[in-house]
Order: C-alpha cells, then structure tokens, then sequence
C-alpha cells in the first residue's frame, strides 16, 4: 500500500550542494519489481533547498530503475540522469553520458550509483570522481549499487554490503538493514562531532504501479545542518523507528482502500483529520507519534467530525499519525508540523 498521506512535497529545481558528504544504497528486486533506495549524510535540514536532507540526492522511477547523484550534488546533473534512464540506456551508459556531459564539466567530484530494470533482469553501475574527498569508494553487485564519500573507511561500505545481501525479507528490509550497517560514529566523518553516523537518513521503495513522487514506502529522517551538536539519537535509529511504525502498520498486506477513507492536510496552524469518509458512528483514536515512536497526542474521536491537532511549539518536524478502531490499526500515514 501506498503511503496513505504525505501533507508537504518537496520539489527542487535548481540546487548545489557542496561537499555532500554521503552514504547511500540502491536496489531493485526482479521478483516483485520494487525499486529501492536508502542513504544517510551529513547534510541535514536546509530550507528551502534541502528540506528533507539526504532524500535530495534519490531519484526512483518505478518499474524502471533508481539513480544516487551524490557528493558535489547539482541538480541539473540529477535531472539528465532521470532524462537518460527513461531513453532506456542502460546503466553504463547513463553513467558514460554523465561523465561527458556534466553540467558543470567536471565530473570529478561527483559520484553516481544506477540499478535499472533489463528485460526482466537487473543490471547496475557506480562512478566515484578521482576528486571526490576521501575516504570514496563504491560497490556494484548484481542488483544493488553502494556508494559513499568522506567516509571513515571501506568498512562501511562493505558493512552495508553484507548486510544488503544477508538480510532475509523484503527488499524494504534488507535497504533499512544496510542503512543499519553503516550506524556508526563517525561514518559520515564530519558527523563524529555530533556523535552519530550523519544528520539526515531516508528510504524509499516504489512498486510497479505506483506513480513518480508517490511511493508504497517513503520516509525520512533529518536533524537541523548543523554539525557540532550532539544529538542521542543517530538519524538511522530514528528512521528505523518510523519503518518499524510503518511495518507495523502496513506488513507486507496491503490495508485495502485505507487512501480514500482518509484526508489528512494543513490549515493554519493546525493539522486536519477528516474522517468523515469513515463509517459513521465508529470509536476511533487518533494518535500522533514523534520520531522516537514516543506518543504524544491521543484523543477519542468519532468519525462525524473532523480531529484538529493543537497547535504545538514546534515547527518543521515530521510526525507519524496511526487511527485505531479498538485495538485495530485502519489508517496511517505522516505529515511535518
């Protein structure tokens, strides 16, 4: 199942984000056709260029592949990739074509990792620039690419390898278990000051029939871009508190027409639930949950009227919100307050 509800969608035309120090995996699966992604840096939130963090560096086309345009990012780069991936180049070639045609000529410093869909089978490919800072390096498997710059070492990129491939389960699974595999201090090295592995971490899987921007998995996680700060929480434990969340919810089953029962949206200062497309005359609780899979707002509604949030002295933050009927999950979904 889709993600039911997503209240703000970042679109970035134009972006240059320096030395983007960053770690990242994707991935597709033959079986089920999924197309997957997941990565961490130590780039957190910028407004309004980089809202989600890390997540500007993902592009995934469902049904047909998904593409990283990392370390010195340009988006004019990111968008010839996509370009070339729906010609139906194959990843080698997408990644050749990037090399003589960057858009600033100089491709270099920039690292590229591409897994698409080949007649039924996968193919992918990696580029790391000789002056990408070190340490640099990537991993091409069969289905899979692994990339990363200003690392602590190899180990973590052969650490998420292991993990990736180890891993039993959905390919959701086995990306957030090679996300895990690079949680460690340090492993985006500008990040030890802050006593994690980075500032910003995201995942995302696209099934065949869902539609570009709009995906059966798509979370993230990003602290504000300020390295120095210490922080208790890594970005990766927090993300894998909401896919935890979000596992709970959805499984592997799909809840079943769970998107047209529910609206979620903004107005003012406070978050709307309209649950009037719900049966009438149904118990429900609403739940909002923070990144940390803390409660911290639960109220008893009826699904006559509409659920305001109170307005909270936050800004910016993304909540995960869950509606039970007794003891049964029916919707859930997220939106930033």
């Amino acid at each position: 199942m889709r993600k039911i509800a997503l209240l703000i969608v970042s679109s970035l035309l134009v972006l240059k984000l320096q030395a983007q120090d960053t770690f990242s995996i994707v991935a597709i699966d033959t079986l089920t056709g999924e197309v997957g992604s997941a990565g961490a840096s130590c780039l957190g939130v910028i407004f309004p260029l980089a809202p989600n963090g890390a997540q500007v560096i993902c592009d995934v086309i469902p049904g047909i592949g998904a593409v990283h345009t990392q370390a010195q990012y340009l988006a004019a780069n990111q968008q010839n990739a996509h370009t070339r991936m729906l010609t139906g180049d194959t990843a080698q070639q997408i990644i050749n074509w990037l090399k003589l045609n960057d858009a600033q000529g100089n491709p270099a410093v920039r690292q590229y990792g591409i897994v698409k869909f080949k007649n039924g089978s996968a193919e992918s490919a990696s580029f790391t620039g000789a002056n990408c800072f070190n340490y640099k390096s990537h991993i091409t498997g069969p289905n899979y690419s692994i990339q990363g710059n200003i690392l602590l070492g190899q180990q973590i990129l052969d650490s998420m390898e292991a993990r990736f491939v180890n891993s039993t389960g959905s390919l959701a699974d086995k990306l957030m278990a090679a996300l895990q595999g690079a949680n460690v201090v340090g492993a985006d090295t500008r990040c030890a000051s802050s006593n994690t592995s980075s500032l910003s971490s995201f995942i995302r899987v696209a099934r065949p029939a869902d539609s570009l921007g709009s995906y059966y998995l798509d979370l993230y996680m990003s602290y504000p871009n300020t390295t120095g700060t210490i922080y208790a929480v890594d970005p990766i434990d927090s993300l894998q508190t909401l896919y935890n969340l979000w596992q709970s919810s959805t499984g592997t089953s799909s809840l079943t027409s769970n998107s047209k029962l529910l609206k979620v949206f903004k107005k003012g200062n406070s978050v709307i639930f309209d649950l009037s497309l719900l049966q009438n005359h149904q118990l429900l609780t609403v739940k909002i949950i923070d990144l940390k899979g803390q409660e911290i707002y639960i109220s008893k509604v009826t699904s006559e009227k509409e659920e305001w949030l109170p307005k909270m002295e936050i800004s910016n933050q993304i909540f995960l919100f869950q509606i039970l009927k007794d003891s049964e999950i029916i919707a859930t979904g997220k939106f930033v307050y």
